[in-house]
């Protein structure tokens, strides 16, 4: 039996048990984000991945439920499945019913159907399909690569290989919304604007469509960046000053609309939120390909 014990529950919340005909990276995943929900970030849970056989876990959930009786003298066991195998599925289902100590909660059966019902199509009833490594997730980690070798202005020359380019003065929120973007499979380039330095030629050279311009406000920044100084204000106070803010912010507003860029405002929104802006503009000017959707 294949096993991964995680470390002794100290957070008074059950453990978590873990089963998956693939790896369970999916029901891990959901297990951390309920238990944060009680304020609890980093629970205990244990997997039996790789399940292709219902006597295999038939006797992983006897010997955790013989473990938690003698440790805790409850012999109750939390599952949470993510079984693709319908034969599997529907076996773990009914020993889950005819035993008390088994709370079960099937992950995937719900949102598989709901999606089969409103498109028609059949699922593929195959393990670990989030996982597979094909082109789309290789087409993902080239372009976080591409990022992170563009990120706050490096490389210029290559800015026209970008699918997108942003602009944007210092603490508008550059960097997250560039990898959060690649992480979509989207190369993105950022350029820093800031009062002393003129931005790299090769700008001005950049699709329109692809360029998009981070504006915020003067109190949101300044607030940002004095946070982000804390102890070191004194020594760069005019770093987070609101007239240096309000020229900053200015020039870098002149420059936005000399070189025709999309300006989109940041302040007070979530990275998902404006990387959704972005994404509803550049789709229509470039609409998705077959590729980019898979």
């Amino acid at each position: 039996m294949q096993e991964f014990v995680a470390r002794e529950n100290t957070t008074q919340l059950p453990t978590i048990h873990v089963i998956s005909d693939s790896v369970g990276v999916t029901g891990q995943a959901v297990a951390r984000a309920a238990a944060a929900q009680f304020g609890v970030t980093n629970p205990s849970i244990e997997v039996l991945p790789k399940a292709d056989d219902f006597e295999e876990i038939r006797t992983f959930l006897e010997t955790h439920s013989a473990l938690h009786r003698d440790r805790l003298g409850d012999g109750r066991v939390l599952v949470f499945y993510t079984l693709v195998n319908e034969h599997l599925r529907r076996q773990l289902a009914d020993y889950a019913a005819m035993h008390d100590e088994v709370v079960a909660v099937d992950l995937m059966t719900g949102a598989v159907e709901a999606i089969a019902q409103m498109s028609g199509r059949a699922p593929l009833a195959q393990p670990g399909g989030l996982h597979v490594a094909d082109q789309h997730y290789f087409r993902r980690i080239e372009a976080l690569e591409f990022t992170i070798a563009h990120d706050d202005g490096r490389n210029p020359q290559d800015l026209e290989r970008a699918d997108m380019v942003l602009l944007g003065v210092s603490r508008s929120s550059k960097t997250p919304l560039s990898i959060y973007l690649s992480q979509q499979g989207y190369k993105v380039a950022n350029v820093p604007l800031d009062l002393h330095t003129d931005p790299p030629r090769q700008v001005h050279d950049v699709d329109r469509t692809r360029l998009f311009g981070l504006m915020t406000t003067p109190e949101v920044l300044v607030g940002i960046r004095q946070r982000r100084l804390g102890n070191a204000s004194v020594v760069a106070a005019s770093y987070a000053d609101p007239e240096y803010v309000y020229q900053d912010l200015e020039q870098a507003r002149a420059l936005m609309r000399k070189l025709g860029c999309i300006v989109v405002h940041t302040e007070n929104r979530a990275v998902e939120e404006t990387a959704q802006e972005i994404l509803r503009y550049y789709e229509r000017a470039h609409p998705p390909s077959a590729d980019m959707m898979g």
